[in-house]
């Protein structure tokens, strides 16, 4: 199947679960990621039974802190 990791376009095996993808993409700090499919939100609970599809797209978003007053 092809699906977008990143915006770059990636093959991977059906049947391939999100937790699969995240070590496969060797995704720094996998706890404190945040993913989206087609632009929908993962929640922390859902990632272990999420299911990548042919044709979806995938994003790792990290959020940071910090900043100056």
């Amino acid at each position: 199947m092809t699906i977008t990791v990143a915006g770059n376009k990636k093959e991977y095996e059906d049947g391939l679960k999100l937790t699969e993808l995240i070590e496969k993409e060797d995704i720094e700090s996998p706890e404190y990621v945040t993913v989206t499919i087609n632009d929908e939100f993962i929640s922390k609970e859902d990632v272990p039974n999420t299911v990548v599809k042919d044709g979806d797209v995938v994003e790792f978003l990290y959020y940071m802190g910090g900043g100056t007053r």
